[in-house]
């Protein structure tokens, strides 16, 4: 098995609705996102995925729409709130049906970037230089 990893990066708001920390408040990170391929070594030949098509892709699926954008949740009538107001001010913003953990976005631009990434293996979300998210499906999840 041969994996490549292409990382891209992007800055985004958001807020942890009803979280005991600190992070309940209005903060921003600046996100760094691993997209892994793998193909087993009968299918890789000498090349994976160009590392070309891999940030082109990452790029247009993730960091077009999210970078610089406030991110929040829809299940949540503050975050709906702030949200129409950063919008109405010409701000970018990014509605999601889920609370905006590292975790749950790891598994986000999982969905996204499979039917546009043969053998994508693995998505890892990074909100600080040493705390990350990991989200891959195993064999059978495609069956």
């Amino acid at each position: 098995m041969t994996t490549v990893t292409k990382t891209v990066r992007f800055d985004a708001a958001h807020i942890l609705t009803n979280h005991a920390g600190l992070c309940k408040n209005l903060h921003g990170h600046t996100y760094r996102v691993d997209v892994s391929v793998a193909r087993g070594d009968e299918d890789a030949g000498d090349m994976v995925i160009d590392f070309k098509d891999l940030k082109r892709i990452a790029g247009e699926t993730i960091c077009d729409r999210f970078d610089h954008a406030f991110m929040y949740s829809t299940g949540s009538e503050g975050e709906r709130e702030i949200a129409a107001v950063v919008e109405r001010h010409g701000m970018r913003v990014v509605a999601l049906p889920f609370r905006t953990t590292a975790e749950n976005l790891a598994r986000y631009f999982y969905d996204e970037l499979a039917p546009k990434i043969a053998g994508l293996s693995s998505v890892r979300v990074w909100e600080t230089a040493d705390s990350c998210a990991e989200y891959a499906r195993g064999p059978e999840a495609g069956r």
